[in-house]
């Protein structure tokens, strides 16, 4: 995982398990809505302060083509963030670079409890 404050931008590694596969033998898609999600959350994370949180509030997935098991890369990229909230792109591609899916999120900003 890796991400930059600056930039707004982050990269996790996903590796996707038989078990997380569909009956057609690749990765069933609320994973991958789940894998954008956190690429979206450490995305904004890294460009708080430390007493205040994000929370997804949407989540527009896109699935593009069918994800092979095993290595797969989320990169999520900060649009836009002001007081409340934060808007992030987020895609996720095989290590041939392939993009299988992507997703445009909006995340509530909020002080930490």
């Amino acid at each position: 995982m890796g991400f930059d404050a600056e930039s707004g931008r982050a990269t996790l590694t996903f590796l996707a398990r038989p078990e997380f596969g569909n009956r057609h033998g690749t990765v069933q898609g609320g994973i991958l809505a789940a894998m954008l999600d956190s690429a979206a959350g450490v995305a904004v994370m890294a460009s708080l302060r430390p007493h205040l949180t994000a929370v997804t509030v949407q989540l527009n997935t896109s699935f593009v083509r069918p994800a092979p098991l095993g290595s797969l890369r989320a990169e999520a990229r900060l649009v836009a963030i002001d007081d409340r909230k934060a808007e992030v792109e987020a895609e996720i591609s095989t290590p041939e670079g392939e993009i299988v899916a992507r997703a445009m999120a909006i995340l509530r900003i909020l002080e930490r409890k």
